[in-house]
């Protein structure tokens, strides 16, 4: 008698456990910078307001971010830990919404598990996750969007699936109210529902046909209330504060002419920045940005926005694997990366935004990330597993050997930095 498939066991406690390693990886040295700094020099002033409900500043970002840098002042005090420990639970839950939007694209336990490795030591999710910025929320949100429309595409239920398209419309409405680098990935959710379900039952049975995938038992209309109107719908909820604060500019305004505003206090930036950069320098990984260098709590200690050389680069060729395997192997995992990836960089390509910072490139390293994960797990499956194992060791080590100008460690001295300074662009 033939035996039945071996069914693939889900590692959703290897994620759990893995997202919980990353959160207990950011707590040390958390405080050690105890003003603002960066960006946080924006966000918190912002985020007080909101709670005093006084001056409206920081007006060209949308509010959800704020809000919820206020929620963190209203929990644990106006401090740092205040500031900075929400960040560290969103980019927690960014990781694991991440393996879990891999898992149900991919269904491979190894590919899931070495891109939560790879997230987690590609340096970008875990600065981004210890300063009050509003790029980690954002993240986060997406991942979370990610996960629950790849789990409706593979329901067993019409009743879960719905579910889940439903908290994905909520997911990106909440994204997008975080900051608009969203814009060009939140599209993707509904083109993607709208191109498998035509090639699935052509033209003449699109608006009719409910059976078909990608979600078997919701139909395109139903697809397009989730994935487009609900968005829509929790961005402009999150903007209550902005129509009712005393001193708000918005107040008067309709929500097209304020969307307007907001756009024209965005290009109105253009004064020359020393971290300024072009998309080219975030591909090739030649210019980050130092958040913080200083004297803070009786030590020298530094902290430096980069990529992990090491995946960043090979990340570029896993990409170039993906959108063969797309297009030749019919793997809907790598197209899925492939359009991700491309979508979220092409943004900064053709915006008009006249100053452009290495942060623009976090949503699409996530994705880049991703792409190297398959191509690892490509390489494990042709038995090359010395190939799997060797660049997520070479990750790690890597991370271990970055961490203190990642997380603010103590240094020798003013001159220490230089011992991670591997390019002079990157000084």
């Amino acid at each position: 008698m033939s035996r039945a498939p071996e069914q693939v066991q889900d590692p959703l406690r290897w994620c759990a456990a893995l997202a919980l390693a990353f959160w207990l990886a950011c707590l040390p040295h958390l405080t050690a910078v105890p003003h603002a700094y960066f960006d946080e020099v924006h966000y918190l002033p912002a985020a007080r307001e909101l709670l005093a409900l006084d001056e409206f500043t920081n007006r060209e970002h949308p509010l959800l971010g704020k809000e919820l840098i206020a929620l963190g002042i209203a929990l644990f005090g106006d401090n740092p830990v205040g500031w900075r420990l929400l960040p560290t639970l969103l980019g927690t839950l960014a990781l694991f919404g991440a393996m879990r939007a891999l898992w149900f694209a991919s269904e491979s336990r190894f590919a899931t598990l070495a891109y939560g490795v790879l997230l987690a030591t590609g340096f970008i999710l875990f600065v981004q996750s210890r300063i009050a910025m509003l790029d980690i929320f954002m993240a986060a949100f997406v991942m979370i969007a990610l996960w629950l429309f790849a789990a409706a595409c593979t329901a067993r239920t019409t009743a879960r699936a719905r579910r889940n398209l439903a908290l994905a419309g909520i997911a990106i409405g909440c994204a997008l109210a975080s900051k608009w680098n969203t814009i060009p990935v939140a599209p993707v959710f509904g083109l993607a529902f709208l191109g498998i379900r035509w090639r699935a039952v052509g033209a003449a049975r699109l608006l009719t046909d409910h059976q078909a995938p990608p979600v078997r038992g919701v139909s395109l209309v139903e697809a397009a209330l989730w994935l487009g109107l609900v968005p829509v719908m929790v961005y402009a909820i999150t903007f209550w504060p902005a129509y009712v604060l005393p001193k708000s500019p918005f107040a008067g305004l309709g929500p097209i002419a304020s969307q307007e505003y907001m756009l024209g206090l965005q290009m109105s930036v253009k004064a020359f920045h020393p971290y300024q950069t072009h998309w080219s320098d975030w591909v090739l990984n030649t210019r980050g940005i130092w958040y913080a260098f200083n004297t803070y709590d009786g030590a020298q200690r530094g902290i430096m926005l980069i990529g992990n050389p090491l995946t960043m680069w090979l990340g570029l060729v896993a990409l170039t694997w993906c959108a063969y395997a797309a297009v030749f192997l019919r793997r809907p995992d790598a197209a899925a990366v492939v359009i991700l990836y491309a979508a979220s960089i092409l943004f900064w390509i053709v915006a008009a935004k006249p100053v452009q910072f290495y942060y623009h490139y976090f949503l699409p390293s996530c994705f880049q990330l991703a792409a190297l994960a398959l191509a690892i797990d490509r390489l494990r499956e042709l038995r090359q597993r010395w190939a799997f194992w060797l660049v997520l060791a070479g990750s790690i080590a890597l991370f271990a050997y970055f961490y203190p100008i990642l997380s603010a460690c103590a240094l020798e001295d003013k001159q220490a930095f230089m011992k991670w300074a591997w390019l002079k662009s990157w000084i």
